[in-house]
């Protein structure tokens, strides 16, 4: 019973992989795989069905967590973006030459996805890029190094990116040592990219024939506005969870509650007809739900290795026949370029119980850096890949010779870098 809820994941697992191929929605595909394990689990399980149930009703509180986080973050960038928001950050470039533009649209990404997350992030850069740019080649190779800069930089804090999320309410990271411990790690892996393609990236920029302004809706005192309490409301959940030493998800739900507060009054003598799509109301209603339901299901099937002793099993087999975390660590990363790192890190915190791997210990550390940059290597590694893959049309093979060198050369950089920078300080 037990071998047929590994072959039951293992199989899930593969229709995620290919997904784009099969063309069967990854989310249908985590419920199934999370609702079968689960019968067949309580099935084999000696706890009896009660037992399994009581496992069940604790993995299902972690998995909660997580997603009631996830979409207040989503709801509360999808309403700063409704308001014109990011148009604070995008109308100041002003660059002339390609490079200095490229150089600029890396280190905006970076910090950007470091607030918001890397998917969200790519999402507003590459938008922003049709903005800047007419030429569509040109736009295809900057979508690639948003791609890897939004990566990047959501990899060294704990909101910039869905994994690391998982490991901050996990308890396996903490805000200041994440924070510290990969930044420079994270930095190098844009800076070697951003190094590399500025010898071959030539020429001016050419803007487009026609720019149209999506937010003529909204005054610029109420664009800044929202920007500003948008980031501010998720800055603020560390800070909360640093305070008061309560849940992140409470933080950012109290944080969503005062932007929709503030959303009322700000819009509370305006017509219906013009302030409904400016609303919490339409955010809400405009979150990506798809994937919301994807992370339920995948942590949920995750979870029954986790609770039959699977993965514990897996991580002693591992040590045993590679000898090394460090080199475990970084196949993990290398594998989330081909495989989604959302189950890869749900996996790995059942492999390496916190009792034996402390909180801000090597394994968490390096484990959010790889799992979080290795996706860069292949668009479809990452969902800050399969954004951009969407949105401006590329074409896997066109990302794996030009960005995917890069992206390799920048996962590698930043993995010496943070063992070196460990050594060092350990």
């Amino acid at each position: 019973m037990m071998t047929m809820v590994a072959v039951v994941f293992v199989l899930a697992y593969s229709t995620i992989a290919v997904e784009h191929y099969v063309k069967i929605n990854k989310s249908a595909t985590a419920l199934l795989a999370a609702g079968l394990m689960w019968t067949i689990y309580s099935f084999a399980s000696p706890l009896g069905v009660e037992g399994v149930s009581h496992q069940l009703t604790e993995k299902l509180g972690e998995t909660a967590a997580i997603v009631f986080f996830l979409i207040c973050a989503m709801t509360i960038v999808e309403v700063t973006d409704s308001h014109g928001g990011f148009e604070v950050i995008t109308s100041r470039i002003k660059a002339k030459k390609l490079v200095t533009l490229l150089w600029i649209i890396g280190f905006i990404a970076f910090y950007l996805s470091s607030i918001l997350d890397n998917m969200t992030t790519t999402i507003v850069m590459v938008a922003l890029m049709k903005r800047i740019l007419k030429e569509h080649k040109q736009r295809l190779f900057f979508a690639g190094i948003i791609v890897i800069a939004a990566n990047a930089g959501g990899a060294w804090t704990p909101i910039g990116d869905v994994t690391t999320t998982m490991l901050w309410i996990g308890g396996q990271i903490t805000t200041g040592a994440i924070m510290k411990g990969l930044w420079i790690a994270s930095m190098l892996n844009l800076l070697v990219p951003l190094i590399i393609a500025s010898f071959f990236i030539k020429g001016e920029v050419v803007p487009p024939d026609k720019v149209e302004n999506g937010a003529a809706s909204t005054t610029q005192f109420e664009k800044n506005l929202m920007f500003f309490l948008g980031m501010g409301a998720l800055i603020s959940v560390p800070v909360f969870k640093a305070i008061t030493h309560l849940p992140p998800y409470l933080g950012i739900l109290f944080a969503l509650g005062v932007l929709w507060l503030v959303g009322n009054i700000l819009h509370r003598n305006k017509p219906e007809e013009e302030k409904d799509h400016l609303t919490l109301t339409k955010a809400l209603k405009r979150i990506d739900m798809a994937s919301v339901v994807f992370f339920i299901g995948i942590l949920l099937a995750v979870a029954t290795l986790s609770a039959n002793g699977m993965l514990p099993q897996l991580a002693h087999w591992l040590d045993i026949k590679l000898g090394s975390q460090t080199l475990i660590v970084i196949l993990i990363g290398l594998s989330s370029a081909v495989i989604d790192n959302i189950p890869l890190v749900a996996a790995s915190m059942g492999m390496y119980p916190l009792a034996q791997f402390p909180a801000d210990s090597f394994i968490w550390e390096f484990m959010a850096y790889c799992a979080g940059t290795g996706g860069s290597i292949l668009i479809i590694g990452s969902a800050a890949g399969v954004a951009a893959m969407g949105l401006e049309k590329i074409e896997f093979f066109w990302y794996a010779r030009r960005i995917g060198p890069l992206a390799f050369a920048g996962y590698f950089a930043g993995v010496a870098a943070y063992i070196i920078q460990y050594r060092l300080l350990h």
